[in-house]
């Protein structure tokens, strides 16, 4: 899919902007906890049975479960971190006038959606169109 050619406005009011940039911050405030949380729980060293904290893993199973689990934080760590790349990415559309209009048809994006998810790129039929793309299982045959 194309990106829009010409950046369409969207001129909110004063309410309506304020609304949505507190919206946005508190989402980037839980998001950024949570790449915090997973990067800690990624760094640090497991935790015995009375919940200190334990040494080298001795046993191969010990160590592949503790290598997993690092992997799984970085993973989720990642994958937060991409969420608040998309959150300060919505905060700058929202300062150039730019904030709900879908970044494939230039439409607007429905503000129930954009109350669920303030950092939606996509109008609804856009999002639906990438996810059928994406997912082969979802191709008509």
């Amino acid at each position: 899919m194309a990106a829009r050619s010409k950046h369409i406005k969207n001129k909110l009011t004063k309410a309506k902007r304020q609304m949505y940039y507190d919206l946005l911050m508190k989402c980037r405030e839980d998001f950024m906890s949570q790449v915090k949380f997973h990067a800690d729980e990624a760094l640090s060293s497991p935790k015995d049975s009375a919940g200190e904290r334990a040494g080298m893993a001795t046993h191969m199973a010990d160590l592949g479960s503790d290598n997993s689990r690092h992997d799984l934080e970085l993973g989720l760590m990642s994958s937060e971190a991409s969420v608040v790349e998309m959150i300060e990415e919505s905060l700058q559309r929202l300062h150039d006038d730019e904030y709900g209009v879908c970044l494939d048809c230039g439409g607007l994006i429905p503000e129930a959606r954009l109350q669920a998810k303030p950092y939606a790129r996509y109008c609804t039929v856009c999002k639906s169109k990438r996810e059928e793309l994406e997912d082969p299982s979802n191709r008509s045959r």
